[in-house]
């Protein structure tokens, strides 16, 4: 079989339509058609039925794009090897990151990763995490937030190294009632109308679980995905919000931990089986451990904070 032709099954597994298979191989969607079709021949068992105006995988189709993986994986391994013989990584990486982790991760690891001869392609997207199989059609490094209390496992074909575990904490305005305590309790918070953002995404599902584990349904009365805009409406009084603890605010807010149950995000870099044997992946990888190392503040740090700009070093 040709691996051209299993890599655009795979591809069809993680896109859904052979619309976006094209797209991303730049081709034609008849083009694609026909090859899937002689792969189906080659195969001699049915790969993909009509769904619709879709179509989608057979079982066999299914059982197939693993054993594709296991090749394109072992062509990785061996690309791997191949490249191991130069003495330092090169080339490029191409990765992407939820909002907020761009804003804590990308410079510093743009700048350490072209010391090491590997220049990184960057990229902003924010989608749930539930989508870093699908983005890594396009990318080498999915780096994700989620609920720490998600435990979903991202399957055999993918790797997830764990960057980093954030609290998150309650932002509010300087004049609350509640801005002089130094943490609160979820029922300090019940009449609070709260700042949330669109479903799916990674706090939505933190004020989901706190429902689900305290009894306590925060009252969402605005969605908005960009924390630089939730920072002004926290800041004007038109409700309070959860803010990752090492996100740098801009406006001048009060942060308070809330004592009484953990919240947190899980922050990981997600790549395919086997790409982490690349050296260029490979130094992106440790590149990315060590900054989010250096993210975290010393233990005796006070969690409550105020912030009347970016924190300075």
């Amino acid at each position: 079989m040709d691996v051209g032709r299993l890599r655009m099954l795979r591809e069809l597994a993680d896109h859904g339509t052979v619309g976006a298979v094209a797209l991303v191989l730049s081709m034609t969607p008849s083009a694609v058609s026909q090859q899937l079709k002689i792969l189906q021949r080659e195969a001699g068992v049915p790969l993909i039925e009509p769904d619709g105006r879709r179509v989608r995988l057979t079982e066999a189709g299914h059982v197939l794009v693993e054993h594709a993986d296991a090749v394109l994986a072992a062509l990785d391994r061996a690309r791997a090897e191949m490249d191991a013989y130069r003495s330092t990584p090169r080339g490029a990486v191409s990765v992407s990151f939820f909002p907020s982790g761009a804003a804590m991760l990308l410079a510093p690891l743009i700048i350490r990763a072209a010391e090491r001869g590997v220049q990184v392609l960057g990229r902003d997207v924010d989608v749930p995490a539930s989508r870093a199989p699908a983005q890594l059609a396009d990318f080498d490094v999915v780096v994700v937030h989620r609920d720490e209390r998600d435990a979903a496992s991202w399957g055999p074909r993918f790797e997830a190294t764990e960057l980093l575990r954030e609290p998150l904490d309650v932002v509010l305005p300087p004049a609350h009632p509640l801005a002089d305590r130094d943490d609160v309790r979820l029922a300090d918070l019940a009449d609070e109308h709260w700042i949330g953002v669109e479903g799916g995404l990674m706090v939505d599902d933190v004020l989901n679980s706190i429902a689900i584990v305290s009894g306590v349904q925060p009252r969402i009365t605005q969605r908005i995905n960009d924390f630089r805009v939730v920072e002004e409406l926290v800041h004007a009084g038109a409700g309070i919000a959860l803010m990752p603890r090492y996100v740098k605010l801009a406006r001048e807010l009060v942060r308070l931990p809330i004592t009484d149950i953990s919240v947190a995000r899980r922050v990981e870099a997600i790549t395919r089986a086997g790409a982490g044997n690349r050296p260029a992946v490979a130094a992106v990888l440790e590149e990315l451990r060590a900054i989010a190392a250096g993210i975290s503040p010393t233990a005796d740090e006070h969690a409550r904070a105020r912030s009347a700009g970016p924190a300075r070093d």
